[in-house]
């Protein structure tokens, strides 16, 4: 009989923390390989672990809301002697039978930055296991909506909190950021917590607790998301930022500062786009296909690509190029519960207008539902945000980091609009381009949104082109 703990996963691209939502098992459950353990919310997507262990679960390391550091302690179980638990072995590359028995009973690699316990039983990283023969894992399993469930009763230790600079800094410099109390809002860690910590300056003892819960048990933690109300609710509610709104307020602020955003507008008549919709939706064929004005959106904003090319770039600032890339990974900003996320359709640009149509509403549903994977978080190469459905004309947003253009749809609306020198009533609809002035210029946005704003007023022709 031993005890093995768990550490929590990195289940994504190099996240370093994540959020227990939801715990699926409790002290002294007996619980087999694979089965599910707890939802976890990174500044991602969140995800459902399943256990690597089959035996009794020992200690829960965090409550429900605790943000938790990847690689440290979350679930510590008992192996072995009389639990009623099914052990298996992990399985192991073809190329090294022999260490296949040396992995140990009870051990699966099931989780992406996880791996198997090596010899001395330590949970071997992912990323160190680089070239090396390794156990091949199954994707995450996709979370379930969330279900609001009891905290359990076991006290747990926040991971220091900073922002992801700060984070760096200090790695860079050699200072465990667990060794420093915070002094910014909250116990945040700033850059002049590691600096006074460099200069040797005395430091307070951190003091870690539980993350408070505030207001009633309601009340969303993103802000404008079921508050309480106005009339009976506190006089002042505090929401934490974490989770996807951090990650969100991260990207923001370092996009905001890092590129130098211009933005174009234009209002087209979409008359002929709302005609074709409905036309389309009357198609036998179409019954089942939610078919939307941002399905056609989408497809001028990839052919818009397909011409003009570097509205789908990057920058590199430190070897000082522009990547433009031949293929759309198109991100469609989409509101949820959880906060703001910008999941993206991989090779949009090779899409028709039924393949279109079936992979927007897939992404948004698994945004809404929380199920979105954290592939499909990343790689994002144009970006669409819609504010139409909220009433509003129009909008000038801001980059997502690592991108060159986001186009901002407003709602589509009856409106006078001059046809043949005659006022006529018109489907109006305004679109915004924001664009990185390093890698786009004004001339080639201008261009690109004026090819968007053609396909719009016209569309028929362009799609039966391809």
């Amino acid at each position: 009989m031993s005890e093995e703990i768990f550490l929590l996963p990195d289940v994504g691209e190099g996240l370093v923390e994540a959020e227990i939502v939801t715990w699926k098992v409790n002290v002294g459950d007996v619980v087999t390989l694979n089965q599910p353990l707890v939802d976890i919310e990174t500044a991602k997507a969140t995800v459902e672990l399943p256990s690597p262990y089959a035996g009794t679960v020992v200690k829960l390391h965090g409550n429900v809301g605790d943000v938790m550091e990847v690689h440290k302690p979350l679930i510590t179980f008992q192996i072995g002697g009389d639990t009623g638990a099914t052990t298996k072995e992990a399985p192991v590359a073809s190329e090294e039978p022999a260490k296949a028995a040396s992995i140990g009973e009870g051990r699966e690699a099931v989780l992406v930055g996880y791996g198997v316990a090596n010899e001395d039983g330590v949970a071997t990283r992912k990323h160190r296991r680089q070239g090396a023969s390794r156990p091949t894992a199954p994707e995450p399993v996709a979370a379930a909506p969330i279900a609001p469930v009891a905290a359990v009763a076991a006290v747990s230790t926040l991971a220091p909190r900073s922002t992801p600079p700060v984070r760096l800094y200090a790695k860079q410099h050699g200072i465990d950021l667990a060794t420093l109390a915070g002094t910014g809002r909250d116990g945040l860690i700033t850059r002049d917590d590691v600096e006074r910590a460099l200069s040797g300056a005395p430091v307070a003892t951190p003091v870690r607790t539980s993350a408070p819960i505030t207001g009633p048990t309601s009340t969303s933690r993103f802000v404008g998301r079921e508050l309480a109300s106005w009339a009976t609710g506190p006089k002042e509610e505090r929401i934490p930022v974490k989770g996807v709104l951090r990650s969100m307020s991260d990207a923001m602020v370092q996009s905001a500062f890092s590129a130098p955003h211009a933005a174009v507008w234009v209002t087209l008549d979409a008359t002929k786009t709302m005609e074709l919709l409905a036309s389309l939706k009357k198609q036998p064929s179409l019954q089942d296909l939610r078919l939307s004005p941002l399905t056609i959106v989408a497809l001028a904003l990839c052919d818009a690509a397909r011409h003009f090319p570097g509205i789908n770039s990057s920058f590199d600032a430190a070897a000082g190029e522009v990547i433009v890339r031949r293929v759309v990974n198109l991100g469609i900003a989409a509101d949820t519960e959880r906060g703001l996320i910008v999941p993206n359709v991989k090779g949009a640009d090779q899409f028709d207008l039924v393949a279109m149509a079936q992979a927007l509403n897939v992404l948004v549903e698994k945004a809404r539902n929380g199920t979105t994977t954290p592939n499909e978080m990343i790689g994002t190469t144009l970006t669409i945000t819609n504010v139409g459905p909220f009433g509003v004309d129009a909008a000038v947003p801001i980059l997502p980091p690592g991108t060159g253009v986001i186009l901002a749809v407003g709602q589509i609306a009856k409106a006078p609009w001059v046809v043949n020198d005659e006022i006529v009533v018109r489907q109006v609809v305004q679109l915004a381009m924001s664009f990185d002035h390093r890698q786009v210029d004004g001339a080639l946005a201008s261009r690109a949104l004026g090819h968007v704003a053609r396909f719009l007023e016209d569309p028929a022709p362009r799609l039966i082109a391809g």
